[in-house]
Order: C-alpha cells, then sequence, then structure tokens
C-alpha cells in the first residue's frame, strides 16, 4: 500500500532525509520516496498514515495526507 503526504518547508536533501528518517522512526519497514520540488512524500508499506503525518511534523515539516 502507497500513501502520498504533502510536506511543507522541505529544501533542500538535507530535509528530504530527515523526513525519511521520521518516516522510518513512525514505521520500521518503510521506504520514502521524497520529492523536494513537488513537497511531497510517497510512503510504500505502512498503513498508519496519521503516525507518519505526525512523525513528519515532528522532524519540523508539518504533513497531511494528500
Amino acid at each position: 500500500m502507497s500513501m502520498t503526504f504533502k510536506v511543507e518547508g522541505m529544501h533542500c536533501d538535507a530535509c528530504a532525509k530527515r523526513v525519511s528518517k521520521a518516516v522510518e522512526s513512525a514505521s520500521p519497514g518503510a521506504k520514502a520516496k521524497v520529492d523536494v520540488k513537488a513537497h511531497t512524500v510517497v510512503v510504500e508499506g505502512s498503513t498508519d498514515a496519521a503516525a507518519i503525518a505526525a512523525a513528519i511534523t515532528k522532524a519540523g515539516y508539518p504533513a497531511q495526507a494528500a
């Protein structure tokens, strides 16, 4: 299953790495495909959208399911 999240505040590769780490901490085994230019993250292998959005937001990037 894949989920897409709209993420605010990402501007660089370092931001993308922080977002990926946040996804992995919320859902071990999940894969995150971050698109900095589109401000989106596609997460494969997780079913808990609320936990992932909360983890990304806690990392400093407000996120919501798209």
